[in-house]
């Protein structure tokens, strides 16, 4: 049997009944890691040695899941998929990796990503591009493409990823699984290798919604190492999971998602557009109202580009560590200076380089005031018009992306103009710190499609009860990519 296929309480039961123990789950996953690895190059570092857990009453004990490449595994290669750290070992543990393996949840392998989460596609980690399971001339899209997967692939139930304007949700979208980022804060940012530090969250990739309360419920909690961490302790996602949701109220926004503002839409958009708005219907089935909002198209239209700016700015700051002189691969030259020009010359890709220029640009004293905070204001009033609808509406429903996975080979022209700003909504959730999750809702060119649930802070369980009572509806929860081909 092939346990991996199986959602959390599944094989827990199974643990504790004493049908297969988490030595035998280990190797199991561990065998599916090599085999995915060959066909789809989701991993950084394989755990070959890793061992089972005592299966105690806690529902991850004993369980194998895979952690993205930019959480801090002490005594394990953490690379964020960079050559600036490709030999680096940390000596401490990211605190929400801490907790999972505190409740007895076995990792198997770090998983491939875009370099430090500066990327959307998959195809910029130093190990080379992750292929999408469902067909490996496609995209997973990124950041946490190695995760998103592995998942899809079915080599564990559940592996950690980092969503900073939609690394966790989007890859979910293109790989036919569940992404979900909790409120800002919720899961302490300690140990995560920081992007943007005020758009950064930690979350987690499984195949169904339950896996995903499950996994938040163990990861959360407040942290003296993280200040931004705030007291959940009142919030238990998986026990008050609930797929009644009679009455509730969703908002679109019919600037991004009806397709008479798409004037050019080819094939694929039209059908994954078609798709969300069947899914509409199923949600009033359900006895959930939704309605279509219109929002400034001025403000949808620069989304992209508030995301660009602080997000460039933001990464400046925080990478401006990596120099090679006190950690990672030595650069060379007569001084201080060349050594770090040729470190981080050599060490970061092309597109780190691009977006490491625009951060240090928009950061200069002349610019600031320009780009940098005229994006911060522009945030602020996207936030307010979101918290406005959140007055009225008990959450907001998109479709993730523009359509399926694009394909690998020209992926740099992937983004047409007059859909950007409907590829990137998802940012939506990272500029207010919203709780947000993206569910498998069908097929489009025989690949899979998403949609997304977003809601105000601290109401995920909100967020959660709405994608539950969706999928409980839908046939796509818990879909692997079958064979990998």
């Amino acid at each position: 049997m092939n346990y991996m296929r199986l959602n959390i309480t599944e094989l827990h039961e199974k643990l504790k009944s004493g049908e297969v123990t988490s030595d035998a789950l280990v190797k199991e996953s561990l065998e599916l890691s090599h085999c995915v690895q060959e066909k789809c190059n989701a991993f950084v570092t394989i755990l070959d040695d890793a061992k089972g857990e005592e299966v105690t009453e806690n529902l991850l004990s004993g369980i194998p899941f895979g952690v993205k490449d930019n959480y801090s595994t002490k005594g394990i290669l953490t690379t964020a998929s960079s050559n600036t750290l490709k030999d680096y070992v940390p000596f401490f543990d990211a605190t929400a990796y801490a907790n999972l393996r505190d409740k007895g949840a076995v990792p198997v392998n770090k998983t491939a990503m875009d370099e430090f989460g500066l990327g959307g596609t998959g195809t910029t980690a130093h190990t080379g591009v992750q292929k999408n399971p469902w067909d490996q001339t496609r995209l997973c899209a990124g950041s946490s493409s190695g995760s998103a997967a592995a998942v899809a692939a079915g080599v564990y139930p559940f592996a950690l990823g980092s969503d900073t304007g939609d690394s966790i949700r989007k890859p979910a979208g293109f790989c036919g699984i569940v992404g979900y980022k909790p409120t800002y804060g919720m899961i302490s940012r300690y140990g995560l290798f920081p992007f943007a530090s005020s758009l950064d969250h930690c979350g987690v990739l499984t195949r169904y919604v339950k896996d995903a309360a499950i996994v938040v419920d163990a990861m959360k909690g407040m942290d003296p190492n993280d200040m931004t961490t705030w007291d959940s302790s009142h919030i238990h996602l998986n026990d008050d999971l609930s797929a009644d949701i009679s009455g509730k109220k969703l908002f679109y926004i019919k600037e991004l998602c009806d397709l008479e503002y798409y004037p050019n839409a080819d094939e694929e958009l039209i059908s994954h557009l078609n798709n969300f708005h069947e899914t509409l219907k199923k949600c009033e089935s359900l006895g959930i109202s939704v309605e279509g909002v219109s929002i400034d198209p001025t403000l949808i239209r620069a989304i992209p580009a508030i995301y660009q700016v602080i997000s460039c700015a933001e990464a400046t700051s925080n990478l401006s560590n990596l120099t090679g002189l006190i950690f990672g691969p030595r650069g060379s030259g007569e001084n201080y200076i060349e050594m770090m020009k040729d470190h981080r010359t050599k060490g970061f890709s092309p597109l780190i380089k691009r977006r490491l220029v625009i951060g240090s640009y928009v950061l200069q004293t002349e610019n600031q005031e320009r780009y940098f905070k005229n994006a911060q204001r522009a945030r602020r009033l996207i936030v307010d018009a979101i918290k406005e609808q959140f007055k009225k509406y008990d959450g907001m429903i998109s479709p993730v992306g523009s359509g399926p996975a694009k394909l690998i080979d020209g992926s740099k022209e992937m983004l047409k103009e007059d859909t950007l700003a409907l590829e990137d909504q998802l940012q939506i959730g990272n500029f207010g710190g919203f709780p947000s999750i993206t569910i498998p809702n069908g097929f489009v060119s025989s690949l899979p499609v998403g949609i997304n649930i977003t809601g105000n802070c601290y109401e995920d369980q909100n967020v959660l009860n709405i994608a539950y009572a969706l999928e409980s509806s839908m046939d796509y929860k818990g879909q692997i990519a079958g064979e990998v081909k």
